[in-house]
């Protein structure tokens, strides 16, 4: 230690860095995925329960709903998208707190990320499928 670093402020190295050291963008990006979850989880049980309280066969229904309309095609797919990127920000900081193994960590994150990037591309590539019949 140097002759005056004990009198540093600890904040300075603490502001906006983490394990990543882009702390506060990671922050932000996890409270606005949360925050666009919340009307679009709404939506979703609220669509769910709609169509299963109004049809016979709500199996049919529900791919006739994705398949048919826009209205409902378009947040589900933004549904889908901000479930995985937040699950995904949440996964990385567990792996970044309690993995100390840094070979071990880098191949944590490398997974996590393809995984949900993969799931995110599949959610994608089936919401599309159901809505214009590729």
């Amino acid at each position: 230690m140097k002759h005056h670093e004990h009198l540093r402020n600890p904040m300075k190295k603490a502001r906006a860095l983490g394990a990543a050291h882009d702390g506060t963008h990671h922050f932000w990006l996890q409270r606005l995925t949360a925050l666009a979850l919340i009307p679009l989880g709404i939506w979703f049980v609220i669509s769910i329960l709609c169509i299963f309280l109004h049809k016979d066969d709500p199996t049919v229904y529900l791919g006739a709903w994705l398949l048919d309309q826009p209205y409902a095609a378009i947040p589900m797919l933004a549904l889908l998208l901000a479930m995985f990127w937040h699950a995904k920000l949440g996964i990385q900081v567990i792996i970044e707190d309690y993995v100390h193994c840094h070979c071990g960590k880098t191949i944590l994150l490398i997974l996590n990320s393809f995984a949900y990037i993969t799931a995110g591309i599949v959610s994608l590539l089936a919401i599309l499928k159901l809505h214009f019949g590729l």
